[in-house]
């Protein structure tokens, strides 16, 4: 089932200094990942390539899992676009899939790791790996996707799954990264069975031969440079074939360096990386931005920047001729996002129009708003 789909430009707020330049396009897709373990529904996923015609080489995007179980209903593959654009802008066809019990997809604890003191790892990631591999085979029957030559990526507990997977390597999988990988943290410097973790990673060491690239801030409070380190020496001392990167300290935790705004430190890791493997591709970089609408005062300028910046996708932006406006973005879908801008800017005028819809200019067609009982953002 594909709810939507949808041609989105890559805002300048997106550039990576010194990133060669070439304008692109981008196509975006929200879809279910069809498997049987997850019923009817499947498994929630995005999906971020270049607008071309060509099949683009797979990038799995693995997420994180919360301390809290009940902050997993809050997570969405959306939140992940800014990540999955990197991805795409060096070329790849980036899928955020949600694994079971995450976002929208049914599972609810199917991947409990159990009583802290026993914490089971191993179960859990075989879990995840399912996940992951449902993915892949969805991918494979694509007309604009290929797994050949594909890379997986994942950060903490999507990490964990990523090593994982590349112990019982799909065909196509030819290079993998972590970080911040682990599993288990449930406060600062505390994660459950560290031996068992450990475990895990030395097992998962003894069939893996992906070269992977596993980074760690320094500071890190989910896992920290000790653990870290013994992780790596587990799965290196089993024959795992990994890259350490131990990184500087990012801002006030560097667990959470892996995010949009990390991306000047993280993304030159992941560059160096494919390159070495032969599988960088030129950097495509976004147009020029859109202007902000003649009729808007400098602070509405200013809002109207902070809507180009905004990296969660299917959004608008609506404004009237008196300059008035609205504008929301991260709705399920692009015409939730028009609909919802629309009634934003309906509280300073009954003629509201939508000016800009993602990152392109709105079409003509456009019929104003006409209710005027909504907020204003």
């Amino acid at each position: 089932m594909i709810p939507s789909r949808k041609l989105i430009l890559l805002i300048a707020g997106l550039v990576v200094a010194g990133a060669p330049a070439r304008a692109a396009e981008f196509y975006t897709e929200d879809l279910r990942i069809p498997m049987a373990e997850a019923g009817p529904q499947g498994l929630e996923a995005f999906l971020v390539r270049p607008a071309g015609t060509k099949r683009y080489p797979l990038a799995l995007l693995s997420h994180g899992s919360p301390r809290k179980f009940d902050d997993r209903a809050t997570m969405s593959a959306h939140k992940y676009y800014g990540i999955a654009l990197e991805y795409a802008r060096r070329g790849f066809a980036a899928l955020i899939v949600m694994r079971r019990g995450y976002g929208t997809s049914p599972g609810g604890r199917v991947d409990s790791v159990g009583g802290c003191a026993n914490a089971a790892y191993l179960p859990a990631a075989a879990v995840a790996v399912a996940d992951l591999r449902a993915a892949i085979d969805a991918m494979a029957r694509r007309t604009d996707v290929t797994t050949s030559g594909m890379i997986a990526a994942g950060h903490s507990a999507g990490g964990l799954a990523t090593v994982a997977l590349t112990a019982q390597a799909p065909s196509g999988l030819v290079a993998a990264i972590s970080f911040a990988g682990g599993r288990g943290s449930r406060d600062d410097d505390d994660v459950c069975n560290e031996d068992g973790l450990v475990q895990a990673f030395a097992t998962f060491g003894k069939t893996s031969r992906v070269p992977m690239l596993w980074v760690y801030a320094s500071n890190d409070s989910y896992f920290g440079p000790d653990l870290a380190h013994r992780l790596y020496d587990g799965f290196r001392g089993s024959g795992g074939n990994a890259k350490f990167v131990a990184a500087p300290t990012y801002g006030d935790d560097g667990h959470y360096l892996y995010s949009v705004a990390g991306r000047p430190q993280w993304t030159p890791y992941v560059d160096a990386f494919l390159r070495e493997r032969g599988l960088n591709h030129d950097i495509l970089s976004p147009p020029d931005p859109l202007p902000p609408p003649n009729q808007l005062n400098e602070a509405a300028r200013a809002e109207f920047a902070r809507y180009l910046a905004s990296t969660l996708p299917h959004k608008a932006f609506a404004v009237s001729p008196n300059g008035g406006y609205g504008w929301r973005s991260g709705r399920t879908t692009t015409d939730d996002a028009q609909r919802d801008s629309l009634a934003a800017c309906m509280k300073w005028s009954t003629t509201c129009t939508l000016y800009a819809v993602n990152d392109r200019l709105a079409g003509p067609a456009q019929k104003p708003a006409t209710d005027q009982s909504a907020r204003a953002r």
